[in-house]
């Protein structure tokens, strides 16, 4: 019988698996909705705190950069020291930072209580797919189907973070964007207890702190690089200087994993032609996804003229979409494998996208609305028959790594699209139109080129993969 509901989880697993699926949904649903929540509420940030487009963009991406920078380390210390314990760990840091974001007195300290929250939330994904891969890895398709479910729940979260964002806005000022999580934590981190600790796998590796510190410099140099080209100009020194020591640093860091006995990624992995595939995949989603929803909140509030509760209840069409098509992704990837929905999703992104030619300083809400159906669609197919083929195909052992490498990259991925898409439209509230079509069509390019890839190597992994 093909039921896909939670309830039909349970029916195959046991009430564990179906604990395990809630409580592991619940952490990653937190984790993604602070990625897109305060989109909403920048442009109110910016008011209060006296903040530029540039200013505004380190709101977002000193959280998505410090979440991208520690997810691999995160990985790691899931494995070795009991995913739950980590998983547990970073909601309460998650309340303490959420805290100081909202008693922020000024733009410096909100920056730095965001890189906190994006520390906390690294702690907390991977080990949220470890314990989820654990209580499902016996079976491929329950696995395909908690997988689902799992992405469901963070891609829901991802689309309703602006309408939330706006609620909360209208009705109590930006600083609740943040102090809501408070209470949301302490809920994640009860129903996280009740789970049975993962296995603990003996450390076949130490913690590279070389490795950690290089990949976190080069992501923090690069996203100044791009930042602050527009503010400061290609010719000044800080930026060339923040650009040669990004690349610097992530040269450095391909030498030390190289060298290392125990390196933070796997060689292993990157030889894998299906993760280096998914790999690029996942970057391109959320440098697109995250880029453009950065630059469509500036354009709904500052161009369209739009109050935060509007501009937030713009994106309704997104989340009703994500989780609609998160689940129909499941029970395709059950079914048939991740080469067909990873290929169509990047299809559809494209379309919608491509759709985002027409907007323009006058343009009516109204239009927006086939584009924010799109978009999700096509990320709520692609994502969850991307995480699939990469479970599928590694040992569970290493399932807090792989998860760690890969949304490490996604992540990184959404923080240099804010840092793009936001620099091509900082050139005034009347460059924003011009710079959104720029924006677009960067978009669709770079996903025609991901899912042309991932067709040529998923499929040929796919018997393998339903067969593991």
């Amino acid at each position: 019988m093909r039921n896909h509901s939670p309830r039909a989880v349970g029916a195959s697993a046991g009430v564990g698996t179906v604990g395990t699926v809630a409580a592991a949904s619940f952490g990653f649903a937190l984790v993604q909705l602070d990625v897109t929540v305060v989109n909403v509420a920048l442009p109110a940030m910016g008011k209060a705190l006296g903040a530029s487009v540039s200013a505004l963009q380190w709101i977002v991406d000193a959280y998505t950069l410090a979440f991208a920078a520690l997810l691999l380390s995160a990985g790691f210390l899931g494995d070795r020291f009991g995913a739950r314990r980590i998983y547990v760990g970073g909601f309460a840091l998650f309340a303490a930072a959420s805290a100081a974001c909202g008693v922020a007195p000024d733009l410096g300290v909100l920056v730095s209580a965001r890189a906190i929250q994006g520390l906390a939330a690294a702690a907390m994904l991977p080990c949220s797919l470890a314990l989820l891969n654990h209580a499902t890895g016996h079976d491929p398709r329950l696995r395909a189907k908690a997988v689902g479910w799992w992405t469901a729940a963070g891609s829901i979260t991802i689309a309703a973070g602006p309408i939330v964002g706006g609620l909360l806005l209208g009705a109590f000022g930006w600083r609740s964007i943040f102090l809501v999580n408070l209470p949301v934590c302490a809920l994640g981190a009860a129903l996280a207890l009740r789970l049975p600790e993962a296995p603990r796998h003996p450390p076949s590796r130490g913690f590279d702190l070389a490795g950690q510190l290089l990949s976190a410099l080069a992501l923090a140099a690069l996203a100044v690089a791009v930042i602050e080209w527009r503010p400061l100009g290609w010719a000044d020194p800080r930026v060339w200087g923040a650009l040669a020591l990004g690349l610097a640093c992530g040269l450095g860091f391909a030498r030390v994993e190289s060298r290392s006995a125990q390196p933070m990624l796997p060689p292993g992995l990157l030889r894998n032609p299906v993760f280096r595939a998914c790999l690029a995949y996942g970057i391109v989603v959320n440098f697109t996804y995250y880029g453009m929803m950065f630059v469509l909140s500036l354009y709904l509030q500052r161009v369209l003229g739009l109050a935060p509760v509007q501009a937030g209840l713009a994106f309704l069409p997104l989340t009703a979409t994500f989780f609609v098509v998160n689940l129909l992704s499941g029970w395709w990837v059950a079914r048939a494998g991740s080469r067909a929905p990873m290929v169509s999703g990047a299809l559809i992104d494209a379309a919608g996208f491509a759709c985002m030619g027409v907007l323009g300083a006058h343009t009516s809400v109204w239009l927006l609305l086939p584009m924010f159906a799109l978009l999700p669609a096509g990320m709520g197919l692609g994502v969850p028959a991307m995480t699939t083929a990469v479970l599928a195909g590694v040992e569970r052992s290493n399932s807090g790594v792989v998860g760690g490498v890969l949304n490490a990259a996604r992540q990184a991925g959404g923080a240099m699209g804010v840092a793009l898409f936001g620099a091509l439209c900082a050139g005034g509230d009347a460059a924003i139109p011009a710079g959104l079509h720029a924006c677009a069509l960067i978009a669709v390019g770079l996903l025609l080129l991901a899912g042309a890839w991932a067709a040529r190597v998923v499929r040929a992994a796919e018997p393998a993969s339903r067969a593991a």
